[in-house]
């Protein structure tokens, strides 16, 4: 017969847990605080301090709408969750392109920060976020002496097909040197088909921890508002932080002497997107790699369809016409974006993500950083090319896996 549990300790010892949590929310919600006061006060800044009083107040609201996004797994099916936590964790990221967007019809250089915004945030997603994933994961399987090969559930095979589609329509846009409103029908239509086909999965129990898991053994009716206030809350402080924290960005730069195009492609998106990187590596490293890498892969789904196709009609709302043009350079990193997007897709279409595969993303990645000229550009391109035609080539039997996983 198992031994009652002492009362008198456990219920100190949830005591202090939930102490921690509420004070985890808390503090990142303190972190929002200033930049409201500045919004709000129409205080002035210098547009460094501008950035940084903003940018924190991004990431502390992405804080708070990852933990409510993994909180909302405990009620909805575990694909839909994890899109949808892909969606909201990027809600950062959507909030400064779109700005961009929209306002390029009346500040013409928006629209080239657009275009660097997206691909910046896609690339980075993938020679950052991927690799880091394998990273806590290879650590937290050799703390827990298990299979070090990172390994996602059969059921992702629906999600690869997905991203394959999104990949091959990607090449269209460059070669059209613009992104229209059919470019967003056909992307957003993708987007809503691959929600769809989420929403059908059976709901299974999440495996929550922190503060998501502390506020998911809420009463049903709690945690549902727990979740919205966190949601609402965020989104409000994103909303309002987006267009200061984008425009100083660009004005430190021009007083810094930087390239602002360079800024605004590398600088905001590591920021916005920290949150859900360090989410989708905690998965990882506790063990469930399908949820983090699975969290990231949606997430490239949601940048690639609904991200790229909202910015025509951001741009269409502010008065800039039906399309955004890409110049030259935009041209380029489309290309160069799509390239890693097919490779991306090629290494994992075995539903394994090995250590040399993380290895040769994370370097393709960081070594183009420092060499941004176009004929580098083209070179890395081509390279992603020659890597994702013979890896598919090696998993071509796993190619018609993904069909049926589609259509069942």
């Amino acid at each position: 017969m198992r031994p009652l549990r002492n009362l008198d300790t456990v219920r100190p010892h949830e005591e202090a847990r939930v102490s921690r949590t509420v004070l985890k929310i808390v503090l990142a919600a303190a972190v929002t605080l200033p930049a409201l006061f500045v919004r709000l006060a129409h205080v002035h800044l210098p547009p460094l301090a501008e950035s940084a009083v903003f940018g924190l107040a991004v990431v502390a609201s992405a804080f708070l709408l990852a933990w409510g996004a993994e909180t909302a797994q405990k009620d909805i099916s575990a694909a839909l969750a994890t899109a949808l936590l892909a969606v909201i964790a990027v809600l950062p990221e959507y909030a400064v392109d779109l700005y961009f967007s929209y306002t390029s019809a009346t500040v013409p250089e928006h629209a080239h920060f657009a275009a660097a915004n997206m691909t910046g945030s896609n690339r980075l997603l993938i020679g950052i976020g991927w690799p880091l994933v394998a990273v806590a994961f290879v650590i937290g399987a050799r703390r827990r002496k298990a299979e070090p090969t990172l390994v996602l559930d059969e059921s992702r095979r629906f999600e690869l097909a997905f991203l394959a589609a999104a990949c091959v329509y990607a090449f269209i846009i460059p070669f059209k040197n613009s992104i229209s409103l059919v470019d967003s029908v056909i992307l957003i239509a993708l987007f809503a088909t691959y929600m769809w086909r989420a929403s059908r999965h059976e709901h299974e129990e999440p495996e929550l921890h922190g503060v998501a898991g502390d506020l998911a053994e809420l009463p049903q009716t709690k945690r549902r508002l727990a979740v919205g206030a966190l949601f609402l809350g965020a989104a409000g402080v994103i909303l309002a932080s987006a267009e200061p924290f984008a425009t100083g960005l660009v004005a430190s730069g021009k007083g810094l002497g930087l390239d602002e195009f360079l800024l605004v492609q590398w600088v905001a998106p590591l920021a916005s997107e920290a949150p859900e990187l360090i989410v989708a590596a905690l998965f990882a490293f506790r063990g469930n790699a399908d949820a983090g890498l699975g969290a990231l892969l949606s997430s490239k789904i949601n940048q690639w369809t609904l991200l790229v196709g909202s910015i025509p009609i951001a741009r269409f709302a502010g008065g800039g016409g039906t399309s955004l043009p890409l110049d030259g350079r935009q041209h380029e990193e489309f290309f160069l974006t799509a390239a890693q997007a097919l490779m991306a897709f090629a290494v994992v279409s075995d539903v394994k993500f090995r250590r040399w595969e993380a290895v040769a993303l994370f370097l393709l990645f960081i070594i183009q950083i420092p060499m941004p000229g176009e004929h580098m550009r083209m070179i890395f391109a081509w390279v992603y090319l020659g890597v994702a035609g013979v890896m598919l080539i090696l998993h071509r039997r796993e190619l018609p896996k993904m069909v049926r996983a589609l259509v069942s």
